[in-house]
């Protein structure tokens, strides 16, 4: 699709205009369904069936992936330990080999091992690794994270290195003080917070009771009109009530209109956008947290006043139609430009299937403009009876196809599964992922085996295999590690980290690395 053809005004203009439209239609579609009351209007109907379908999904989701949910669940709530172990299976072709240890020998001789322990209550992380890299040992990496402090081992140094959490930034200013600033704070806390990318239950509540409300309230009810219909979905004829849902241009800009409003006074968000923010932005992009914050208040009053000349001519339609409460076909269409010239056409067109067994879906999403147009279909049939599951996926684009196979079996906590990710285009190319493996759980302890390998026309599938095997329990809780020589690096300036790196970490990697190759390593 040619996206060249746009004036550096035109792009600016469809970037925003587009963002604000998006993000409104994702509050209303995601929100404001669960407002509906019990005498339901055509427009709590349809807003109805969208929060049901996407529940219905989300249960169905569940039911089949429990065990592991449960597993994560506990991973929340418990200090876990965990153990993963890395090899590989390569199979020359050929035959050949390099001497006493060649790639097939280096490969099946090869195993990484790394062993974890997390409590995310009280904020602890430890791991170690050890490896037999082509018979060569190495072992004692070890790494230690609370909310204060990161403790690092090395084989080839006495002491562990430490960095607390308030001495990062100082570090990174006395190292390269041209990109980081020594006003950076960085709090080793938010590892352990799992809301880092994400909302709060507490943030989604404002915004659902803020905008989403207030979005809802605003659609006008004769924006809505329902018609009974009947529809062939899957090769069934079934009967459904069509409902059509139509904003003019007019009411599109309004409403946006007042969303920008609200967000450009609205402290909460600007609140929210300094915390994110401030734990996700580096220095090193040039950009800190009150500057990005005053581009996205430029932005939104920018926004506004692009608002009044976008062109939206037939306004959005989106015509639903429902049976049993569950959407069983989408028709959604939306023209929008900077000017009358310069319009794209967005088009969602399909039908989906969804009962307990299997979910069926086949969906065209569509892209036009005066210079070019194109298709992408999502098509799906995802199946779950007895405990056995067998799905099929494509999304298509012209004669490009990526596409997933799989089967799975869950008996008595354990997952049997065989999933394939392939990739075919029209030029001969393509190749597939293939993904095998079992996973248990039971109670308090876990574990799996994983294997991966990838088929190509140049390359057979059992040519080179990964393998990971998972075990997973519960635990106490996560021994720190024990006391002795540390050496503090915040405490150390510039020249004396260099020094140190230069005059004892760097002889000490030789000499162990030396040491390693000298008594076998590597088959020599």
């Amino acid at each position: 699709m040619d996206e060249s053809v746009d004036n550096g005004n035109t792009k600016k203009g469809i970037s925003k205009g587009l963002i604000a439209f998006i993000v409104a239609v994702l509050v209303v579609g995601g929100g404001v369904a669960a407002y509906v009351m019990l005498n339901f209007s055509d427009k709590e109907k349809y807003f109805l069936a969208e929060k049901s379908s996407i529940e219905f999904m989300s249960e169905k989701f569940e039911e089949r992936y429990q065990p592991e949910m449960d597993w994560g669940e506990q991973t929340k709530e418990k200090p876990t330990a965990s153990t993963i172990t890395l090899s590989g299976e390569y199979n020359d072709p050929y035959g050949g080999g390099f001497g006493a240890m060649g790639p097939e020998q280096f490969i099946n001789n090869s195993t990484i091992e790394i062993q974890t322990a997390t409590d995310l209550k009280e904020e602890q992380i430890a791991a170690k690794l050890k490896a037999n890299i082509g018979e060569m040992e190495i072992d004692d990496v070890n790494l230690y994270v609370n909310a204060d402090e990161i403790l690092f081992g090395l084989p080839f140094i006495d002491e562990l290195l430490q960095v607390k959490g308030d001495d990062i930034g100082n570090i990174l200013h006395e190292l390269d003080p041209d990109t980081f600033t020594d006003e950076k704070e960085y709090d080793l806390g938010n590892i352990f917070n799992e809301e880092n990318a994400f909302l709060s239950e507490e943030d989604m509540e404002y915004f659902k009771k803020e905008y989403a409300n207030m979005i809802y309230d605003e659609l006008p009810d004769e924006a809505f009109d329902s018609t009974n219909d009947k529809i062939d979905v899957d090769g069934k004829s079934v009967k459904a009530e069509k409902i059509t849902f139509h904003l003019s241009e007019d009411e599109i800009k309004a409403i946006l209109t007042k969303v920008l409003d609200k967000m450009e006074k609205d402290e909460k968000i600007k609140e929210l956008l300094k915390d994110q923010l401030a734990m996700q932005i580096d220095d090193a992009i040039g950009q800190d947290v009150e500057e990005m914050l005053s581009e996205f208040e430029t932005g939104i009053a920018d926004a506004k006043k692009g608002i009044k000349d976008f062109k939206i001519p037939d306004g959005l339609t989106s015509n639903i139609w429902v049976n049993d409460k569950l959407i069983v076909q989408r028709d959604f269409n939306i023209e929008m430009g900077p000017d009358e010239q310069d319009l794209v056409t967005f088009t969602v067109k399909g039908t989906q299937s969804l009962d307990d067994e299997a979910q069926v879906f086949n969906y065209d999403l569509g892209f036009k403009d005066e210079y070019d147009e194109g298709t992408m279909n999502v098509a799906g049939d995802l199946s779950w009876k007895d405990n056995k599951a067998k799905d099929s996926i494509n999304l298509t684009v012209d004669e490009t196809v990526l596409s997933y196979e799989g089967s799975e079996t869950l008996k008595d906590g354990k997952r049997d599964f065989d999933r394939t990710f392939s990739y075919k285009d029209p030029y001969g190319g393509g190749g597939s992922l293939l993904w095998k493996g079992n996973a248990s759980f039971d109670k308090d302890q876990m574990n799996a085996e994983h294997n991966l390998s990838v088929g190509s026309p140049d390359m057979d599938q059992d040519m080179f295999i990964l393998q990971i095997a998972v075990d997973g329990k519960t635990t106490k809780k996560v021994e720190a590690p024990d006391d002795g020589d540390v050496k503090d690096l915040g405490s150390m300036s510039a020249d004396e980290i260099t020094a140190y790196f230069n005059d004892d970490v760097g002889p000490g990697f030789q000499q162990w690395l030396m040491e390693m190759i000298g008594t076998g390593g590597f088959g020599y």
